[in-house]
């Protein structure tokens, strides 16, 4: 019999849990169970959310350096949690398929660090709440938002109660001003100044690629429009 034939006799490697899964559900999978891990040794008392939780009296004072990358797996609530997977679900799904697992990776984890520290600056700088604290993946989300803009700019989305698509070059900035616009009107605590530092590194990703494989990002775009 032909080798060639032979090799397609040859038994499917079962499926790994979690370790055969894409990037994106494998984030999703450990923000959730680092939620509900925190969550728990809170309630016990075991551990305190400021050990988790990005806090500039914290950073400056005490030293909690890990509160950049820990602070990016912890969420104020389900519902939180619950929007900012969603999301990833859908934005992370895209983009992963885009860049690959490396490449997103690093998009991501970059981007929520660069969010921290743009939410801490900022807090020192224009003399914000020197004691505030900020959880969540929404500055990386908005790092791969930011990509995504210079790969897809006129790939149509959803944003938020808007029932017509609007072109994603119009919709990641949009986003951002209405958040802001909720969270002055509402005295709601939204991290926006991390939201902004997030897209801010995104975008500048979004910009390297396109002067480094102009090709590439034309055909992606050309794809997506």
């Amino acid at each position: 019999m032909n080798p060639f034939f032979q090799i397609m006799n040859i038994p499917k490697r079962k499926k790994r849990f979690f370790l055969d899964w894409s990037l994106t559900w494998q984030l999703i999978f450990v923000n959730c169970i680092l939620f509900l891990i925190f969550t728990l040794l809170d309630s016990l008392k075991l551990l305190s959310l400021e050990f988790v939780a990005l806090n500039p009296s914290f950073i400056f004072e005490q030293g909690f350096y890990w509160t950049f990358i820990t602070s990016m797996f912890m969420h104020g609530g389900l519902f939180h949690l619950f929007a900012n997977m969603l999301s990833l679900s859908f934005i992370g799904g895209l983009l992963e398929k885009i860049l690959g697992k490396r490449r997103f990776f690093w998009i991501y984890l970059l981007s929520g660090f660069f969010a921290g520290v743009t939410f801490i600056m900022f807090s020192l700088v224009i003399g914000g709440d020197y004691n505030s604290f900020a959880v969540g993946a929404s500055g990386a989300l908005f790092g791969l938002v930011g990509t995504l803009v210079f790969l897809t700019p006129n790939l149509r989305v959803y944003l938020m109660f808007i029932p017509i698509p609007v072109r994603l070059k119009y919709a990641a900035p949009g986003l951002l001003i209405v958040l802001w616009l909720i969270s002055v009107a509402g005295n709601v605590p939204i991290g926006n100044t991390a939201h902004l530092g997030g897209l801010i590194a995104g975008v500048a990703y979004g910009i390297f690629l396109r002067i480094k494989f102009p090709n590439k990002v034309k055909m992606i775009d050309k794809r997506y429009s």
